[in-house]
């Protein structure tokens, strides 16, 4: 059975709730999920996993969670090559830098050789269990 690993860093619970539904999907695909707050994380475990999901609401001017801002930065020591992943996260578009986490993770992974399966998901206010489950399947596929 592959393993994936979901790792969220949430201030308000959104991304937490992105990350269980994630979860949910990878297990419905018959993942074998972790699912980790990346306050409880290592950069380095990430290398023991099939594939990634790394999910960070952003803050102030673009930037990550705080608690995730640790980990981002560990993370260009670990090497990813045939590594699947995937980003997701959470903003205000009424900010000028709607979910920039997302990008800097994203770019982060690639630089460490892991291949992004998807488009990162960015949510704006609500977040819709049917379009984290969509994205979710995609990411999968």
């Amino acid at each position: 059975m592959s393993k994936a690993v979901v790792i969220f860093g949430s201030t308000t619970g959104n991304c937490e709730n992105m990350a269980e539904i994630i979860k949910a999907k990878l297990k419905d695909a018959s993942w074998d999920v972790t699912l980790k707050n990346v306050a409880d994380s290592t950069a380095s475990e990430v290398a023991d996993y099939d594939f990634i999901l790394l999910g960070s609401s952003t803050w102030g001017d673009g930037e990550l969670q705080d608690d995730f801002i640790d980990f981002e930065s560990a993370l260009s020591e670990v090497d990813l090559a045939g590594k699947r992943a995937a980003v997701f996260g959470c903003g205000e578009t009424s900010w000028p830098e709607f979910c920039a986490a997302v990008d800097i993770i994203e770019e982060r992974l690639k630089g460490c050789g892991a291949t992004l399966t998807t488009e990162g998901l960015k949510v704006d206010g609500e977040i819709l269990e049917d379009e984290v489950s969509a994205w979710a399947e995609k990411a999968i596929a």
